[in-house]
């Protein structure tokens, strides 16, 4: 039963997603549309920022759906790392999106154009009430997954982007200042850069099978070496398997002892990295300490 909830849980989740996709999907088109009336480069800027949190929540749905699948034979681990490559398909669109936003302001110096102010504050008026909407639909979800998070501060810079739309809109009708377009969109580019290549190691350390940011390898050496019975530890491989989940497997050197000690250190071993170091998939491979002359416990194999 609980099982069956909690995948009631995630669907609900998955819906708000799809409401999320609809309405930045909507307001792309009316800032593109916006956009190209008034003249504003910082509304069609905006728009394929807007572009990019549209398809990466409709690739973040489409992730979700293919990580539950259960472990097969081709996937021994199951499929949970889908989220993690939309990730990086996202966040590597999104640094092509913020160089070619540059480009175009640039070439906007050279040939500047008028603009309508007044249609801008509206459109960015808009695209405010829809920014602030898909922020409150995936702040709880953006808490547990590097796929909503993007989205979610893509969001809230998005929400960040339309005030300062407003205020450029506001000063083109009061002063005819067409530079501040300009310059905000190269605002919005910076900042598009800045999120892309600030999570695109995150996501990299995943796929290569980095060790978890909260895991110090040498202190699980020592707090597994600290058990009566264990001699030496080395070997030893650490990974996440995705977001939530680490893996370690490494080899134990024992003095000598029955099958049920044995078995009673492995337990013990395995509580202790799933309470002190959240690995919750551990594979231990046992020496007896007569048969290995391993003296260094990180170098050792």
């Amino acid at each position: 039963m609980p099982h069956s909830h909690h995948h009631g849980t995630e669907n609900l989740g998955d819906g708000k997603l799809l409401v999320a996709v609809v309405i930045n999907v909507l307001l792309t088109v009316a800032q593109i549309i916006g956009g190209v009336i008034s003249g504003s480069l910082s509304l069609i800027a905006d728009a394929l920022h807007n572009l990019s949190d549209a398809a990466s929540l409709g690739i973040a749905i489409f992730a979700r759906k293919i990580s539950r699948k259960p472990a097969d034979e081709l996937k021994t681990f199951g499929y949970k790392r889908a989220e993690v490559i939309a990730a990086l398909i996202n966040l590597t669109t999104l640094i092509i999106i913020g160089f070619y936003l540059i480009y175009e302001a640039l070439w906007r110096l050279a040939d500047p154009q008028e603009i309508a102010g007044w249609l801008v504050v509206i459109v960015a008026s808009f695209a405010l009430l829809i920014d602030v909407v898909t922020v409150l639909l995936t702040y709880a979800q953006s808490k547990n997954s590097i796929n909503i998070k993007a989205a979610f501060l893509h969001n809230v810079s998005d929400a960040l982007a339309s005030v300062a739309v407003i205020i450029a809109g506001t000063l083109i009708l009061l002063y005819q200042w067409y530079w501040v377009d300009t310059l905000l969109t190269l605002l919005i580019a910076g900042y598009v850069l800045w999120q892309g290549f600030s999570m695109l190691p995150k996501a990299i350390h995943l796929l290569m099978d980095g060790t978890p940011e909260h895991i110090d390898i040498p202190q699980v050496i020592l707090a597994m070496q600290a058990l009566d019975g264990v001699t030496n530890v080395h070997h030893v491989h650490i990974w996440q398997v995705d977001e939530q989940h680490s893996a370690l497997e490494a080899h134990v050197v024992v003095e000598n002892m029955d099958v049920a000690e044995l078995e009673k250190i492995k337990t013990t071993l395995k509580a202790l990295l799933v309470r002190e170091f959240r690995i919750g998939h551990s594979t231990l491979e046992f020496e007896h300490a007569t048969l290995t002359n391993c003296n260094n416990a990180q170098v050792c194999h």
